[in-house]
């Protein structure tokens, strides 16, 4: 599949209001969470349920209640809200606020090589070692990646989300 038909088939899964009105970066955002965590191969180890939490401050809101429950293969997702460090090792997705971008060193550390995507949307996180960063470019969410951190961490990439990196680590 090209690049062109992937951007607007991953464009299809973003919510309908997202299409028409002008963007709500967080909305878009917290379908981009959604998205990230579709694209990514899980071991098996990690039970039915994919904890996705935020470290730092909640930007999303009720943007991200949409996604509690939803369902990625066959695991269901539950959004947590106010991480603390020691227990991050429960997560298996975790966004760094940029309220908390300067403690990404301290995340890493505390997530070690356990199979956590963490993703960030504050300058140069990726190249750092967060494994994917947002940012907003001409009303549009791009991201970087950093695909080594991924594979130290045992995620498999999709090949087609790392075509769609503007930046690839």
């Amino acid at each position: 599949m090209s690049r062109k038909p992937f951007l607007i088939w991953l464009t299809l899964l973003l919510p309908p209001q997202a299409w028409s009105e002008p963007v709500d970066e967080y909305a878009v955002k917290a379908a981009f969470l959604y998205n990230f965590s579709a694209f990514t191969e899980w071991p098996a180890s990690i039970g039915s349920q994919l904890n996705l939490c935020i470290y730092g401050r909640d930007v999303f809101g009720q943007k991200l209640d949409k996604l509690n429950g939803k369902k990625i293969g066959n695991r269901s997702l539950a959004v947590q809200r106010d991480l603390h460090l020691e227990n991050a090792h429960q997560c298996q997705v975790v966004f760094i606020s940029a309220n908390k971008a300067d403690e990404a060193d301290l995340v890493l550390e505390a997530i070690g090589k356990a199979p956590v995507l963490t993703i960030g949307d504050s300058d140069d996180l990726a190249r750092q070692g967060v494994i994917i960063n947002m940012q907003l470019a001409d009303n549009k969410v791009t991201f970087d990646i950093n695909n080594t951190s991924a594979k130290r961490a045992g995620l498999t990439l999709s090949s087609k989300l790392l075509q769609l990196a503007t930046t690839l680590y």
